[in-house]
């Protein structure tokens, strides 16, 4: 069953997975299978990630953002949000920096697809290891670690 774009919107504002669920519903009967199969290929590899719509299209979310994916009427899109060009085997897909489009005539290549969410899982955890490892403190904080009475190394200079 088609649903207008009202009740589309009304689903939607839930933002969550059900609202995934409607849009793959209210895409087109050539795409849904290509969209439950790239949910399913994000989620696997994903688990832990946060399901949601944004942007009006199913996005993930997993310490940051990790991709969207759409459908189009030629194609459904994959958007890994970082740089397409350093996921080799997948170059036949890439029309951009940050897209992928896969045909709806032809399979999904589930290997390639897998080997990038698992490496985007990684690059955004190893993002979160690195701020927790280089946090700075903040410049108030650095002045007190002096302790009291103490002036600054430029201060003593003048």
């Amino acid at each position: 069953m088609k649903r207008g774009p009202e009740q589309l919107d009304v689903m939607l504002a839930d933002a969550g997975p059900r609202a995934v669920d409607a849009y793959i519903g209210a895409a087109s009967k050539q795409a849904q299978p290509l969209l439950r199969q790239l949910r399913e290929l994000i989620r696997s590899g994903a688990p832990k990630a946060e399901e949601r719509i944004s942007y009006g299209m199913p996005y993930y979310r997993y310490h940051g953002h990790l991709m969207y994916f759409a459908a189009f009427k030629n194609h459904v899109g994959l958007f890994p949000v970082g740089n397409t060009d350093k996921h080799l085997g997948m170059s036949r897909w890439v029309t951009g920096k940050g897209t992928f489009r896969f045909p709806l005539d032809e399979p999904l290549p589930v290997t390639e697809i897998r080997r990038l969410v698992k490496t985007r899982v990684k690059e955004n955890a190893a993002k979160v290891a690195s701020n927790a490892g280089s946090a700075r403190p903040s410049p108030n904080a650095r002045s007190t670690s002096r302790g009291a009475g103490h002036a600054s190394p430029r201060a003593s200079r003048l």
